[in-house]
């Protein structure tokens, strides 16, 4: 394993622009990283398995709802600084953030927001320790873009819900602890409710075979007539704006941490620039390569501007969901660009698990794809500047 010799670019001095606070919740996630997370990772990667070892680290850093109340077990930080952590996670890898920020936007968020004072304390202390684990459960086999048209459904049998269908594609499912589910009632209204492993007729079925995201647990959730009882309901919001409400707070950690896999292949590339000598000279020195490195520093610096930007303004309360989905798809699609460049400029050691390139390459064809397709977002920015929806 190379040692995590990792620097992070700053063109534009953005330090300047970020708290005290802000700069010591990074660099302890950073260093973190660096110590837990750089060493182990692409074994696990190549085994296609979670270190679950990682789990009390990530709540100790805050990767576990770090803006949820420190009543509640959080870190009362701001939305900064969980971008800052979501950056510095998935500089080491994609699917660790994954679990990060599932648990953190997808389960405690919606508690937090959405459930009572004892939901609350019932689960999120234990949420942001790491002690229990959750997912999210909204994507189904047939419905995904469109997770209104879900069929996954709960009828109320007097004392005590029956919930019945299917969701896909889910991080943490097979070893979570709890899950908030989105289902329909009897009267087709979107509800979440708290499903909790054990109860029976609740199965999470792993999914195998995946060339991305490989360190990171995806699974299914299965309901074959699962009992749940009403106390577990989430009472305070309902109808598909409820789920669509957590994808914001986790598409604006995602656009935070494509930035970290993206400087992480800058990085990479730079130092490798230097050391590598062809034509006896380093490529570095070459125009070609310096178009890319160029390139590379020029967009990480447009992303980091434009999610301080978005940060600001989630502080005061004032970002939309349509900024939200700018930022989640440019920062993708910035990170997927400046990877494939990268890995190109390391020529074959850039396909090997010796560097993280690659890696990061794979995972980013999840994140893409997860949250909001790179399609999708871009006609929600469409739609919000015309006035005219155009997903159908």
């Amino acid at each position: 394993m190379r040692p995590d010799l990792f620097q992070s670019p700053d063109y534009y001095l953005l330090d300047e622009l970020l708290s005290d606070e802000h700069k010591m919740v990074r660099d302890a996630a950073r260093a973190w990283v660096k110590k837990e997370v750089s060493p182990i990772i692409e074994e696990y990667a190549q085994r296609a398995e979670f270190p679950h070892q990682i789990v009390k680290g990530l709540g100790e850093i805050g990767g576990f709802g770090p803006y949820i109340p420190v009543e509640y077990g959080g870190a009362g930080l701001d939305q900064i600084s969980y971008g800052l952590i979501m950056q510095e996670i998935e500089r080491g890898d994609s699917g660790v953030r994954s679990t990060s920020s599932v648990q953190s936007s997808l389960v405690m968020y919606p508690i937090w927001k959405y459930g009572n004072e004892e939901q609350r304390m019932k689960y999120l202390p234990k949420l942001a320790t790491g002690e229990f684990i959750g997912c999210f459960g909204l994507t189904e086999p047939d419905f995904g873009s469109n997770p209104g048209g879900m069929v996954t459904n709960f009828k109320d049998m007097g004392d005590h819900y029956l919930l019945n269908g299917a969701k896909m594609w889910i991080s943490n499912a097979p070893f979570a602890d709890i899950a908030v589910v989105w289902a329909k009632n009897e009267e087709g209204r979107i509800h979440g409710l708290i499903v909790e492993r054990g109860m029976e007729g609740f199965s999470t079925p792993e999914t195998h075979n995946k060339w991305s995201l490989r360190a990171s647990a995806t699974g299914e959730l299965i309901f074959d007539n699962v009992k749940v009882p009403k106390e577990n309901l989430l009472p305070n919001k309902s109808g598909l704006g409820a789920p669509l409400g957590c994808l914001d707070s986790a598409r604006y950690g995602i656009a935070w941490g494509a930035i970290g896999a993206a400087m992480d292949c800058y990085d990479t590339a730079l130092r490798y620039s230097k050391e590598r000598i062809q034509f006896d000279k380093p490529i570095g020195a070459t125009q070609l390569q310096q178009k890319k490195l160029a390139e590379m520093i020029t967009e990480i610096t447009k992303a980091q501007l434009l999610t301080w930007r978005l940060g600001v303004l989630r502080n005061e309360g004032k970002a939309t969901s349509a900024q939200i989905s700018m930022a989640k798809r440019n920062n993708v699609d910035m990170a997927l660009t400046i990877a494939r460049d990268a890995r190109q400029m390391l020529g074959g050691m850039g396909i090997t698990g010796e560097y993280s390139i690659m890696r990061h390459m794979m995972n980013l064809e999840s994140v893409v794809t997860y949250e909001g397709t790179h399609d999708i977002h871009l006609l929600i920015t469409g739609m919000d500047v015309t006035g005219f929806p155009a997903f159908k």
